[in-house]
């Protein structure tokens, strides 16, 4: 009997790699499957997403590997911006396209007052999650209580919308209009584009929403799955950004080769210790945080707190090099 493994290539092992991988989700793929996927692409040893995207959205899906995965939280707790697309006069089963619609209202407001109504959205409001989510209600996720048809009571939650714009309305000739949203975690557009219809008196539901920005992250020099799939193996890694793209608000300061050893041993660095002159010790001020490079070339050694005159490592990195 022929072996059906014998003309199969060998698998290559995985691999140490370290960055950021901006990727541009496709429609209909859930953040995990697409993490598995760039994973795979990359044999990376170590990856994890920063947050999901349902699969109805597209756009940034900021994955870490390696060292970078230290840092997913603090992605994790950033602002986000979004362009969706709202339907007006309907409303459904899930607040999005792929509901069942439950209820369907006369459109009577025109575009100035849809841009009127978003100022009253602006700023800190208070949002019920939906049945659809994954938020967890005695253990398991609200969305299997939705798929057995129960509805559960859900506190409303406060969340802060930093800004929103109107960027399109195709009223009055249909009922439909796109907005750019940045807000902060735990903000559902889904939820928002309900309310908004709400208020407008005619309910209703999201038909398209596209994420452009997690943090200072943005859509500027992402790929796509396909694009990963088209460089050869040895050329992927290259399109990660560096770890320290997670980092840019953090104030930079580079040790020298003592001090640099020492930090890395997860000693404080005393502000006396610091070399002359070292680059970044003046935007130092109490309870600073910092991103700290060293070694010959310099190198991302960690990020460390600046408190009482002194450098606290809180998070270190192993790159090689």
């Amino acid at each position: 009997m022929k072996d059906s493994n014998a003309t199969r290539a060998p698998r290559l092992p995985r691999r140490d790699v370290h960055g950021v991988l901006l990727l541009d989700k496709p429609l209909g793929l859930s953040s995990n499957d697409a993490l598995v996927r760039a994973k795979r692409l990359l044999r990376a040893n170590k990856a994890g997403h920063t947050g999901t995207l349902d699969p109805l959205a597209t756009g940034l899906l900021p994955l870490c590997f390696g060292e970078a995965t230290k840092f997913s939280q603090d992605l994790l707790d950033a602002d986000k911006t979004y362009e969706a697309t709202v339907r007006l006069g309907q409303r459904t089963s899930t607040g999005d396209a792929e509901g069942e619609v439950i209820a369907q209202r006369p459109v009577t407001c025109d575009s100035a007052a849809i841009a009127a109504m978003l100022v009253r959205f602006t700023g800190e409001i208070e949002q019920v999650p939906p049945m659809y989510s994954a938020l967890k209600k005695d253990g398991r996720p609200l969305y299997e209580y939705a798929r057995a048809g129960q509805t559960v009571e859900r506190a409303a939650r406060r969340v802060t919308i930093h800004a929103i714009a109107l960027l399109a309305s195709e009223l009055p000739q249909a009922p439909c209009f796109t907005i750019r949203v940045t807000c902060s975690k735990g903000t559902y557009i889904r939820t928002l584009a309900e309310d908004i219809g709400e208020a407008l008196g005619c309910g209703a539901h999201l038909t398209a929403l596209r994420r452009t920005g997690v943090g200072d992250l943005t859509l500027a020099g992402a790929v796509t799955l396909e694009q990963l799939g088209e460089h050869d193996d040895a050329g992927r890694p290259g399109l990660l950004a560096p770890v320290d793209a997670l980092l840019q608000r953090c104030v930079p300061v580079t040790l020298d080769g003592d001090a640099a050893r020492r930090f890395l041993q997860g000693q404080r660095i005393a502000g006396r210790d610091l070399a002359p002159g070292a680059v970044g010790t003046d935007g130092l001020g109490e309870d600073t945080l910092a991103r700290v490079y060293g070694g010959e070339p310099a190198r991302l050694l960690g990020v460390a707190r600046f408190r009482e005159g002194a450098l606290r490592p809180e998070r270190l990195v192993r790159l090689e090099g």
